[in-house]
């Protein structure tokens, strides 16, 4: 499958989450270089390739993708995790469906990303009772129930899957021991691959 390939279920809105404080990396995530280009354009370019009707940048308005010719969403309180990017940017799509996709996830591919988007409805990954809330499909009708879970003192996204499949607006997609490892991600200095 060519990356350019449109996505079977195109009507979709796509964001890349990048409005993390990076704390245990020291610095912005989004603007790290592998292999030569900063991660945020790398990681832009696997959504352009899935082809979204709406595509946004969930971050600062200032961040290093300023400028990139994409919509960023600010988050309407700063500083309380990606369950408050996700938010904003459900309370903005038109799209029926958000493909979310974390800036730290350096392995993941478009083939997989698509993947989700040809399934129907939305798709939370999952592996061991674990979700994998990051690189996942959310229904833009579960805006609502983001937006109240945004001011909770337990605002993690595993209660909010949890929340969505009980609900029944999202279904939980297994991981298979293969998948696992596109969701890899980027804490830590430890964690960035050697420079070649």
């Amino acid at each position: 499958m060519r990356d350019t390939e449109p996505t079977a279920n195109p009507n979709f809105a796509a964001v890349l989450l990048a409005g993390g404080r990076s704390t245990r990396m020291g610095r912005d995530k989004a603007a790290l270089v592998l292999d030569g280009t900063p991660l945020w354009q790398l990681q832009l370019a696997k959504l352009r390739a899935l082809q979204p009707t709406e595509l946004f940048i969930s971050g600062r308005s200032d961040g290093p993708f300023a400028g990139a010719g994409v919509d960023i969403v600010e988050d309407e309180t700063p500083g309380l995790g990606p369950l408050a990017g996700i938010a904003a940017t459900l309370a903005r799509i038109t799209a029926p469906r958000l493909l979310v996709l974390a800036i730290d996830l350096p392995e993941m591919t478009v083939d997989f990303l698509r993947a989700l988007l040809a399934a129907p409805g939305s798709l939370i990954p999952q592996r061991a009772g674990f979700f994998e809330p990051l690189a996942a499909v959310y229904p833009q009708a579960a805006a609502p129930l983001a937006r109240a879970a945004v001011p909770r003192e337990d605002r993690s996204l595993q209660r909010f899957c949890r929340e969505l499949l009980a609900a029944r607006l999202a279904t939980a997609r297994p991981l298979s021991p293969a998948e696992e490892p596109l969701f890899r991600n980027l804490n830590a200095p430890a964690d960035l691959p050697p420079a070649r």
